[in-house]
């Protein structure tokens, strides 16, 4: 094989909100850090564990603008991109480097909002007066013959 690939995918949940940042000209980017889990049994305690990795996400522009919207701290998200580490000089001279998920597609499972929204329109149909009464066995107090 003559060519190399660079592709990423994780599903995770959101350790924090999207933070922002805009630039001169209209763009934006977005930054998150996503949790994804291990659980497995150490063999010789026999106990649970949980094992988290941190990744940093990078969406750009309107997929940046849609996720800040959509997404909050704790939501479940399907991510797909490429691994991408860069280098800067801090404030006190020494070089930084840090690897990062140049996100290119993404699909929301689970959104707060969304949930939220959901349990709102549960409680509102579950509190709604039907106007049938259980002693006429479901049919309407109001029954017309015509």
């Amino acid at each position: 094989m003559n060519g190399t690939l660079n592709k990423v995918m994780l599903i995770g949940h959101l350790g924090d909100d999207v933070k922002m940042h805009y630039f001169d000209g209209g763009n934006c980017i977005g930054r998150f850090q996503l949790a994804t889990n291990e659980v497995y049994i150490n063999k010789t305690t026999n106990e649970k564990i949980t094992s988290t990795e941190w990744h940093n996400l990078v969406v750009r522009n309107k997929a940046a603008e849609i996720c800040e919207k959509y997404l909050s701290k704790g939501d479940k998200i399907y991510v797909e991109g490429r691994i991408k580490s860069r280098q800067w000089q801090a404030e006190d001279g020494t070089t930084k480097y840090t690897t990062e998920i140049q996100v290119t597609e993404f699909t929301f499972l689970t959104t707060k909002k969304e949930t939220a929204h959901t349990r709102q329109n549960q409680e509102a149909e579950s509190t709604k007066n039907t106007n049938f009464d259980a002693a006429n066995e479901g049919l309407p107090i109001n029954d017309l013959p015509f």
